[in-house]
Parts: C-alpha cells; sequence; structure tokens
C-alpha cells in the first residue's frame, strides 16, 4: 500500500511517501519545506496571511507529487500553531482546496503518541522503558513507552509549549541573545519540566531518544560533519557534553555565522538556539547522560497508522 503522511508543524510542512509493507516502511520521497506557518501566533493568536500562502505554494508541490506517485491514501495533521490559531478555519479551507484532504488538528497527546510511534520504528539498540523528546517549533512533546512486548505502546506523555519558533520570536531578540534572554529561555524550559515530571515518569526511563530538526542538527555539528548526512545522523548517541558545546556556541554566534554551519538548513538559522537549548536544559534537568537521535518522527507514525 501506498500512502502519504504531511506533518504541518509551527516550521515546517513535511511530506513522507512511503510503500507500507510486511517490514514496515519504505521511503518513496521524504520531503521538507521551511514555511514558518507558526510567524507571530504565540503573540497574535492569528496565522499570518503571508504564512499561510507559504505554507500552500510547498503544500502545492507536495500535492501534486502525491498525484503523480498514484498514493493511495493521504493523511495530513496540524500541530501546535494550528492548534493555537484563532483564525484556524480559513487554514482549512485552503488545506481541503490544495490538498484534497482535510487538515487534522490534533491534541498534543496524540501528537505523542505518533511522534513516539514513528521515533522508535526501526531504530536499532534501544532499551525500553524509551523516552522520546519530540522538540517541534512551538511545542515539545515528551513520551514514555516501549516499542516490544507486553508494554508495547505509550505509557505517559505530555506536550507542553516550549518550541524553538515560540521561544525565539518570545525572548531572543538580539543578536546574539544575551545571558538574561537564554535565562528567560531557560526559566520557560524548567517550568515545562516541572509540568512533565507530574505526568511522565521519566526516571523510569532506559533510552533517551530525540527528533526533529533542532535535534539533528545538533546531533550534525556534535559530529562535525562537512555536510547533512541523515544516514550519519540517525541511530547517533550523542553525549550531554557534547550537546552543551554546542548549544553553548549557537548562542554565542551571529545569525551570520550560524549560516555558514555545513549541517545548517537556511530556515532553521534563526531559531536553531533555542531549539538546542530545550534539548541541553530537558537533559541536564532530568539527569541524562546521551541522546540517541532518530530521523524518523511524527511523519513515519501518521504513514504506519494510516496503513492500518
Amino acid at each position: 500500500m501506498r500512502v502519504a503522511a504531511v506533518d504541518c508543524g509551527t516550521n515546517s510542512i513535511r511530506l513522507l511517501v512511503a510503500d507500507v509493507g510486511p517490514t514496515g516502511l519504505r521511503d518513496v520521497v521524504r520531503r521538507s519545506e521551511i514555511v514558518r506557518l507558526g510567524q507571530g501566533v504565540d503573540r497574535t493568536g492569528q496565522l499570518a496571511p503571508e504564512a499561510i500562502e507559504r505554507t500552500r505554494v510547498a503544500l502545492a508541490s507536495y500535492a501534486e507529487q502525491i498525484r503523480d506517485l498514484g498514493v493511495q491514501a493521504v493523511r495530513m495533521v496540524a500541530t501546535s500553531a494550528t492548534r493555537d490559531a484563532g483564525n484556524r478555519e480559513g487554514f482549512r479551507q485552503m488545506v481541503l482546496a490544495t490538498l484534497g484532504a482535510e487538515p487534522e488538528v490534533i491534541s498534543g497527546d496524540e501528537e505523542a503518541g505518533l511522534s513516539f510511534a514513528g521515533a522508535v520504528s526501526g531504530l536499532p539498540g534501544v532499551l525500553p522503558p524509551v523516552l522520546v523528546a519530540d522538540i517541534g517549533g512551538g511545542s515539545t512533546e515528551v513520551v514514555l513507552g516501549s516499542d516490544s512486548g507486553p508494554e508495547a505502546g505509550v505509557a505517559a506523555a505530555l506536550s507542553v509549549d516550549v518550541g524553538c519558533v515560540r521561544l525565539t520570536e518570545r525572548h531572543l531578540t538580539d543578536d546574539p541573545p544575551t545571558p538574561d534572554q537564554v535565562g528567560a529561555v531557560e526559566a520557560d524550559i524548567r517550568a515545562a519540566i516541572d509540568r512533565i515530571r507530574e505526568v511522565v515518569p521519566v526516571e523510569q526511563a532506559r533510552t533517551f531518544v530525540g527528533l526533529a530538526g533542532s535535534v539533528t542538527t545538533v546531533a550534525g555539528l556534535a559530529l562535525e560533519l562537512p555536510a547533512y548526512d541523515a544516514a550519519a545522523i540517525h541511530g547517533s548517541r550523542i553525549p550531554v557534553g557534547r550537546v552543551r558545546s554546542v548549544t553553548s556556541g549557537l548562542l554565542t554566534m551571529t545569525r551570520e555565522r550560524r549560516a555558514t554551519l555545513p549541517v545548517m538548513h537556511p530556515g532553521r538559522v534563526d531559531v536553531i538556539g533555542a531549539g538546542a537549548l530545550v534539548l541541553r536544559v530537558l537533559m541536564d534537568a532530568l539527569e541524562i547522560d546521551e541522546v540517541t537521535v532518530s530521523e524518523h518522527d511524527i511523519l513515519d507514525g501518521i504513514a504506519l497508522r494510516l496503513a492500518n
């Protein structure tokens, strides 16, 4: 069965076309475009017209490829920015006209479950229980669960409103940010971690898995790759000391300097400091020694659920 999954987040819109068989997913196409749908949502509560238009242009290209590849089933989900927006009905109508399918504005809990299913699929060497952190543009989902055995599935999850776009727009206004601005971001993250601890028994985890663009970019920098290499990043294990040093470097660089880093996507240059900070503060607060990095994420979870 050939399926298409579309994930529309706060910073990017992504497409996975995959063939689903008895052994799982086989990628046909995997694409990502930075459209910054969540531009200003934390401040205004509305999706900006220019952000909706950027998303429409990317989605039209995806829709054409979906048709050309003979996809049998399509599912699109929209996450943090769309959940927060008062004008999401106009966004829904745009998606329906462009893609021919309804965008599902999913809850943080469902987002967490899909992210967990995708993250652990095909990831070798993980010992359950697994703690997964999906660091997005508007929110971060933290999930504890298992990928096998009688305890397979999600045991506990929480979505918190700390993401790289939201935190950058809220606090990191200078270039590079001031220590006070960085401290304000850290305070928001620590407050979110307090809420996570109330819901998710994080101390039970034996493996910590990180996913999404902030985490994979930090991993590429920690590995000192000459260019972004998904195969090298997937399954890599990055010690907390390297996460700390990469994060510190990003937060003291200018935007112009960050743009020259070989693994850096142009659409992530202005928000990577906040995303790296979420990962670093999580690992320090939860006393985690290393992060296992997954290139599989909510897209894979959507595709697997769609096939089922």
